[in-house]
């Protein structure tokens, strides 16, 4: 019998790696896409779990890191069913089950809670900690129970899907419960499970909605019962939970303004984070359609979310670890990160667990017909090694093909930007295979740190070596190459950094007729995005330049301050494409994700 804490940790695991399949199926309350990444977010904290844990803290972590609707209620049972190692499991279900169902102002059947519901009942007689002898059985009644939320909830049914959140806890309790009896292995594709019930019905289409998706903390005042009460009538999908003085509000309103005012004026505003559901419900509706050969890459890469969902590729996420606890690299905020490392916080990096980067192959096999992986290079991390031993073992047909980059950062980012693009044309396996092995020895990129201490504080640098050098005020440049990031240089100031990049760029671009240039940024948009961005323009007016923010595993290594430049010299593979710069739109490059300071 595995401890409890691999089992938290491995049905946190298989959540993390079908979070997108649960996006792709989100329509309830609201089309947005967002169920998989709040349920990431929300309950990242559970991969830390251990036995002994103070469960107090991590019930703190859960409360801060909850996240929009499905998040919010996840966290509320998960506060309560942590306490397992030490209380029966029925026991804990019961307390999880009735602390999510108290959450909610307006509950429904045929989501998370109906699931919960159904797993409190299957265990109601469970006496012993450690008591799970069918668990099969018990899956298959929770499989039922997500299959009838199709038939119980109108919107679902309309879309023909099941509910995105009921279908997150049953991906987390299978990795869960199998762990715990030593069977991980055992775990099922959701689209065997649910073969007719994972994909949107194409006459399903969301009304226009309008508003705001708001979460906040409060440190309330002794009324605050009729305030949320209040709260109910005014706004939509309201989850509120209470802890001591701090209360955790999530709710969707069309007047976030007036909302806010009579918030404050309740109580002391710790925190307040809004999305625009007009846009994310926009976003979803526009999703990429499916192409022949699908792009993965891993969160080492300067990509974002928003490049996903833009260009319908894979991010494999990696971890960064903080005072605050652990976070997938693309959902950690990098300016917050950045601030605690200049206080002083030691910040950390972490590859996915073994058992969640294969729970990625194997959604990758059962979504798309094929894959091309571009794995960042092994000299950084073993993700190739471990990608290539388990496409051996489960793709006899290699319809997953991976390529070891040698890259990382920015210079991966633009080899996958450029492979997404000639994809989306529909582009087959081989011609795409062509242009990213021809990015392997053309891309280019340069890192420019600001102070060594961070190197130091990593482990990559001596604590004297560092000090010195920043005495020195020697600021290194250096480049992730196939045999390692090595340090091609080293400059006194800013002034310097940028006629380095642009000495280094005239001599890669040469014979280069519509380049591609990424801008990478940590903690210093406004100067990267003006007078950097505004000196590549001049040098090269015919390059399509990218600004983005600087990959965070490479940031928590070099630390604020950094910034980088690369380059793909031939990202259309020789086909003939419209010069592209920083403001131009078409189907192929939005105007979205362009920016440049014109002021």
């Amino acid at each position: 019998m595995a401890p409890f804490d691999q089992a938290f940790s491995a049905g946190f695991d298989r959540l993390a790696a079908w979070s997108d399949l649960l996006d792709t199926i989100n329509v309830f309350p609201v089309a947005d896409g967002d169920t998989g990444r709040n349920l990431v977010v929300s309950l990242a904290p559970l991969k830390e779990f251990r036995m002994a844990s103070d469960t107090d803290r991590l019930t703190d972590q859960l409360l801060r890191a909850a996240r929009g609707n499905s998040g919010n209620i996840a966290t509320q049972f998960f506060s309560e069913f942590i306490k397992t190692p030490v209380t029966p499991i029925a026991k804990a279900l019961r307390q999880g089950t009735r602390a999510a169902h108290q959450a909610v102002r307006t509950p429904q059947d045929g989501t998370m809670l109906t699931v919960f519901d159904t797993l409190a009942a299957a265990l109601a007689d469970c006496t012993l900690t450690y008591d799970i002898t069918d668990v099969p059985a018990l899956l298959d009644g929770l499989q039922a129970t997500v299959q009838s939320s199709r038939d119980i909830l109108p919107r679902l049914r309309s879309a023909g899907v099941v509910d995105a959140g009921a279908l997150g806890m049953y991906l987390f309790f299978e990795g869960f419960f199998y762990a715990l009896i030593d069977r991980v292995e055992d775990c099922r594709p959701p689209a065997h499970l649910f073969p007719d019930s994972l994909q949107i019905s194409h006459t399903f289409r969301e009304q226009d909605n309008q508003g705001y998706c708001v979460d906040t903390v409060l440190r309330a005042q002794p009324d605050m019962d009729a305030v949320i009460q209040n709260l109910t009538t005014k706004a939509e999908s309201v989850v509120a939970i209470t802890r001591g003085d701090i209360v955790k509000l999530h709710f969707h309103t069309t007047d976030r303004e007036t909302m806010r005012r009579t918030l404050e004026a309740t109580g002391t505003l710790v925190s307040w984070s809004e999305d625009d559901l007009a846009h994310q419900v926009q976003t979803f509706q526009q999703r990429p359609r499916q192409t022949r050969v699908h792009i993965a890459t891993d969160g080492a890469a300067s990509l974002t979310r928003a490049d996903q969902q833009r260009y319908g590729f894979t991010l494999l996420d990696s971890y960064i670890t903080t005072d605050s606890g652990s976070q997938p690299e693309s959902r950690v905020d990098a300016q917050d990160l950045y601030q605690r490392m200049r206080a002083g916080e030691r910040v950390t990096t972490s590859q996915a667990s073994v058992f969640e980067r294969h729970q990625h192959y194997l959604r990758l096999l059962e979504t798309y017909p094929e894959t091309l992986y571009l794995c960042v290079g092994s000299a950084f991390t073993g993700n190739y090694e471990t990608a290539a031993e388990w496409q051996t073992r489960h793709d006899p047909r290699s319809r997953l093909q991976i390529l070891d980059t040698g890259a990382a950062s920015g210079r991966l980012a633009v080899m996958v930007l450029a492979a997404a693009r000639l994809a989306g044309r529909g582009a087959d396996m081989d011609t795409v295979k062509a242009l990213a092995l021809q990015s392997l020895t053309a891309c280019r990129e340069y890192i420019f740190i600001d102070r060594l201490k961070y190197l130091a504080a990593g482990g990559r640098l001596s604590r004297p070596s560092a000090l010195m050098g920043d005495l020195l005020r020697v600021k290194p440049v250096i480049s992730p190459l196939p045999t390692g990031a090595e340090k091609i240089g080293s400059v006194k100031n800013r002034p310097d950094q940028l006629r380095f990049a642009l000495r280094q760029l005239a001599s890669d671009l040469a014979e280069a007729l519509t380049p591609l240039i990424l801008l990478e940024y940590s903690d210093n948009h406004e100067w990267v995005a003006g007078e950097v961005a505004d000196r590549l323009h001049q040098a090269f007016p015919a390059a399509e330049i990218i600004l983005q923010p600087l990959s965070l595993t490479t940031g928590a290594h070099t630390g604020p301050g950094t910034w980088a430049v690369a380059v793909h010299p031939d990202p259309a593979g020789r086909l003939a494409r419209p010069s592209a710069g920083l403001a131009q739109a078409s189907s192929e490059n939005p105007p979205v994700y362009m920016e440049r300071n014109t002021g």
